[in-house]
């Protein structure tokens, strides 16, 4: 199948509201995309063109592309009017099972072949999207994070019927879209970022259940510890690094015993060889043979950063 260049993309059409779909609209439009918008009802508009109008205020800020404008939106409740002439399909429908196969069946039919459809499903998974789409070759998994126009992560993985080249056309449409596409290795329910997400969920669920902390002590530790880290190295790498020369070898050797005490209620893989190396070798790949002790510096300069902005936005609000 030959599908159009990511830059010959001008239409998109986001399918669903809330803030998820309109989300994505806003940040279509901010990117300079015509966009159509498809809603069941159009007694959604109103709130529809209020997550757009709280989500360009953002945009405007970050910086708009250029012929970037919320008069380029077309909104629907007619699917194929939606779906005519766009060059990609971004599906943000009610999380049902039954209700996407649906969509996807007729989706399936009525959009030209040669267009991708992504799903922006926090936990299906495309296999079960795409039984009865009658073209699945072309339809992945695109999961943003909230709100979809602000965070640049999107996650992205095929079906048991999905073509590799729509999973790569995917992802060169998303970051020449202004994102930072994540291809998965494998087909897993909740993907990468929410399964961290909800395993940090549920560890906070499970300290508030045992009078361990408070909603306000987990919040104060997350936002004055991980957090300011966190947006500057993931945690592998914020390991990495803290471990000096040694790095993540150190790290693991030295630190993987403390992975048998109770210091949370997820249970520890076994720290295998396989493990150890794999972590240690992803690591010094990132490294890219850099210096801890320059990684250190860039985090600590990037940290300030953060911390500085905190503090001007809290004195404005």
């Amino acid at each position: 199948m030959t599908r159009p260049t990511v830059t010959a993309v001008k239409k998109v059409a986001s399918i669903g509201g809330g803030p998820i779909g309109a989300g994505w609209a806003a940040h279509f439009l901010a990117r300079g995309y015509d966009v159509a918008g498809y809603v069941h009802s159009m007694s959604e508009e109103a709130a529809y063109r209020k997550v757009l109008d709280t989500a360009w205020i953002s945009l405007t800020a970050l910086g708009l592309a250029p012929g970037a404008s919320r008069d380029r939106l077309r909104l629907t409740d007619n699917l194929e009017a939606a779906v005519a002439d766009a060059g990609f399909v971004q599906e943000s429908a009610p999380e049902r099972l039954e209700l996407k196969q649906a969509l996807y069946e007729t989706l399936g039919r009525i959009v030209p072949a040669d267009v991708v459809i992504a799903s922006s499903t926090s936990g299906l998974m495309m296999t079960d999207i795409q039984a009865l789409c009658p073209t699945p070759e072309r339809t992945v998994i695109g999961h943003p994070f909230n709100p979809p126009y602000l965070l640049p992560l999107v996650e992205i993985i095929g079906g048991k019927k999905t073509s590799p080249d729509a999973v790569a056309w995917a992802r060169d449409f998303y970051a020449h879209a202004g994102k930072a596409p994540l291809v998965m290795k494998k087909e897993i329910p909740g993907f990468v970022a929410t399964r961290l997400q909800e395993a940090l969920w549920r560890e906070a669920l499970h300290m508030v259940a045992n009078g361990e902390a408070t909603p306000e002590d987990i919040d104060i530790a997350l936002m004055n510890g991980p957090a300011p880290r966190l947006a500057i190295q993931g945690q592998c790498m914020a390991f990495h690094v803290a471990c000096g020369e040694g790095g993540m070898a150190t790290n693991l050797d030295q630190f993987g015993p403390a992975l048998k005490l109770p210091w949370t209620r997820l249970v520890a893989p076994e720290l295998t060889k396989e493990l150890r190396d794999r972590m240690v070798d992803g690591c010094n790949e990132i490294a890219a043979g850099r210096h801890f002790e320059d990684m250190a510096a860039e985090r600590d300069r990037a940290i300030v950063g953060v911390l500085k902005a905190v503090r001007a936005a809290r004195a404005g609000s």
